[in-house]
């Protein structure tokens, strides 16, 4: 058989064959490789796309209800219970002071004398006029009787009978005219010594010794005060109280007790309770607040006229309160309070609440929301009225157990 020419690589390209192999067998077990990655990748995501999304953890809250005392505090101001101006009724004088000041007096004690000479001259001579009718009256009555006698014996005119009669009682008058003087008289030297119309403290004198005095003059010598008990005013919106009556009248509240417990400007609690007595009966075009007044003890005379003083006023009784936490209730757009809820299916539910006040640091809420539903107070921004929840129960910072609690005035 001829001999065929088989062409003969030489030897140098061999290496180069070879190599261009391994790399064409890299590059497709590469691109296996990315395709196979991508698949698995393509099929995770898939999967995830799939399954349902993990429930967002809230913290809740289980209200439940509990009697609470309903207390009010507002400013107010202290009264004296009684206060008397002391003022001279005659005018002279002033010789004497017969107190000391800043004591306590009793009705009837002696607080001033004035210079009374001339008062007692005035009264000796209303003395004497009264001596001088006396006889006067006592000589007509004797010349009426002659005349009458006269005239039943036909000795006597009856014009003289009649004159004697006249004379009789224009006696009588000016016996009487003359009475009235020296009991004038007498009266003006009493009110010469001034005396104290109520018992209590008494304030500083106004005038000196040798000062002259006026009757009814417009300035005072000095007052008297009644301290024990004392009044304490307190107004009240009238808004405010409204609410209360709405509230008793359909019976949400029961009537509180109506004390009234004192908080002194320097923060301190006043030991003895006062009674509320005295509610206003007009309101105040101002303010628009009615004005209170309560009877408070004051033994030690701690409390003085004018003191600034917060009152605790207890206005009625919630026998179900449901009091929730601030961080539960939220404000929309239009100010309305809100609240979500979780409901049995563990869904978020969306509640338009009614908030009565604040007590103790929580909310009093009288609708929207009852006993035994649980209120979400953390994690409220990361979810929406219709999703599902995972609820975790948190201890309510709720206020003791006594539910006596004082309502913040708004």
């Amino acid at each position: 058989m001829p001999e065929m020419n088989t062409p003969r690589i030489p030897p140098v390209q061999r290496p180069r064959l070879h190599t261009l192999a391994l790399l064409t067998l890299g590059a497709g077990l590469a691109l296996g490789l990315g395709a196979c990655s991508e698949g698995q990748a393509q099929a995770q995501a898939g999967k995830n796309a799939g399954a349902p999304p993990a429930a967002v953890e809230v913290g809740v809250v289980t209200l439940a209800t509990q009697p609470l005392t309903l207390r009010t505090e507002l400013a107010g101001r202290t009264v004296a219970m009684q206060s008397a101006e002391i003022r001279p009724q005659v005018s002279g004088i002033l010789r004497q002071r017969l107190y000391t000041e800043g004591s306590m007096v009793k009705a009837g004690q002696a607080l001033y004398q004035i210079d009374d000479a001339s008062y007692r001259t005035e009264l000796a001579s209303a003395q004497a006029g009264v001596a001088r009718a006396e006889a006067t009256l006592q000589a007509a009555q004797l010349k009426a009787r002659r005349q009458d006698e006269l005239l039943a014996a036909d000795a006597g005119t009856r014009q003289d009978a009649e004159d004697a009669r006249a004379s009789l009682a224009q006696a009588q008058a000016d016996l009487k005219t003359a009475q009235a003087t020296l009991a004038t008289a007498s009266l003006n030297l009493q009110r010469t010594r001034i005396i104290a119309p109520i018992s209590g403290r008494i304030d500083t004198s106004g005038v000196s010794t040798g000062a002259l005095v006026t009757a009814s003059q417009t300035t005072a010598l000095t007052t008297v005060q009644q301290l024990d008990p004392i009044w304490v005013d307190v107004p009240q919106s009238s808004v405010e109280m409204l609410k209360l009556r709405r509230q008793l009248a359909s019976g949400t509240l029961d009537n509180g007790t109506l004390t009234m417990r004192l908080v002194l400007e320097d923060g301190s609690d006043y030991p003895h309770p006062g009674r509320l007595e005295v509610s206003g009966v007009s309101v105040n075009t101002t303010t628009g607040a009615v004005n209170l007044r309560a009877r408070v003890p004051n033994p030690e005379g701690l409390l003085l006229p004018g003191m600034y003083v917060r009152a605790v006023l207890d206005q009625g009784q919630d026998r179900a309160a449901l009091l929730v936490p601030q961080a539960g209730i939220r404000r929309n757009t239009r100010g309305e309070a809100t609240a979500l809820v979780v409901g049995q299916d563990s869904k978020v539910e969306q509640r338009a609440v009614t908030v009565a006040e604040s007590v103790a640091g929580q909310w009093r809420v009288t609708q929207g929301l009852q006993a035994g539903e649980r209120l979400i107070v953390e994690g409220s921004g990361k979810v929406r009225p219709g999703q599902i929840v995972h609820a975790v129960a948190l201890s309510a910072s709720a206020p003791a157990a006594a539910a006596s609690a004082t309502v913040a005035s708004r």
